[in-house]
């Protein structure tokens, strides 16, 4: 059983910060890339950060603007969100490509955490 667990969301005004957690627990034997997505409403997911072997990779609207970052050590990723806009409101879900002690690799999703930007 592999769990991803998110923390972080919340409201806040445009220009403020926000910093979203998703920490992994189970019979992980290694983690691969780790990510973040967002969704709105009415919008398809889509990705906004990415980070695997130390390298990143952002969406290209908030380069500049958000961080991503892992500890492995504890198995969590990171994502720092600065001078949100009100665009950036979405629920944020995070993604790991973890592969089990069986040596199956799956990809696997955080239950999703509310960020909203007022204006």
């Amino acid at each position: 059983q592999v769990q991803l667990v998110e923390s972080g969301g919340g409201s806040v005004q445009a220009g403020g910060s926000l910093r979203l957690s998703c920490a992994a627990s189970g019979t992980i034997s290694r983690i691969n890339a780790m990510g973040w997505y967002r969704q709105a409403p009415g919008k398809q997911r889509e990705l906004v950060a990415v980070i695997s072997s130390g390298r990143t990779n952002y969406e290209d609207s908030v380069k500049g603007r958000f961080t991503i970052s892992r500890d492995n050590a504890e198995n969590t990723v990171y994502l720092q969100m600065n001078s949100l806009k009100p665009e950036d409101t979405a629920v944020y879900y995070c993604n790991a490509d973890i592969t089990r002690f069986m040596g199956v690799t799956n990809k696997y999703w955080g239950q999703g955490t509310q960020v909203t930007v007022s204006s």
